[in-house]
């Protein structure tokens, strides 16, 4: 695939829109992301976007929406972690998540599909990285 096809941006906007509603999970929008040949994204909680990567470069921007909240000054990787785990187990939704994470400090966070991981940033270039199994 060399571009970015309406039906790709498309299923990109239906897993910000399904993350925001809570009727998608993570493990929903990496199968969809997966099957259109995205490759990454990054969240960017300060422009309150997505952007997704596929193999050749490709890139696409979708809006998201999740409101104002403050970003603390220091990042904690416990309170991103245990931000995690609850979404993990279901015990909170996505806005939830953000919501969570920003407190911790983080300002945005990048998915690699292939090498199963999510990096958490903060401002100061903190990371905190977590493994998934596709």
């Amino acid at each position: 695939m060399d571009v970015i096809t309406d039906d790709m941006a498309e299923k990109m906007e239906e897993c910000v829109r399904g993350s925001l509603a809570g009727t998608m999970t993570f493990p929903d929008v990496l199968r969809i992301l997966k099957s259109i040949g995205v490759e990454r994204y990054h969240a960017d909680y300060s422009r309150q976007e997505n952007t997704y990567y596929l193999t050749n470069g490709q890139s696409h921007v979708v809006s998201l929406p999740h409101g104002a909240h403050e970003t603390a000054a220091d990042f904690s990787a416990e309170n991103v972690a245990a931000a995690v785990g609850e979404s993990q187990r279901g015990e909170h939704s996505y806005l939830d998540f953000v919501r969570k994470t920003m407190t911790a400090g983080c300002v945005g966070y990048w998915v690699q599909l292939e090498g199963c991981r999510v990096q958490y940033f903060g401002r100061r270039g903190e990371i905190h990285t977590e493994t998934f199994v596709a």
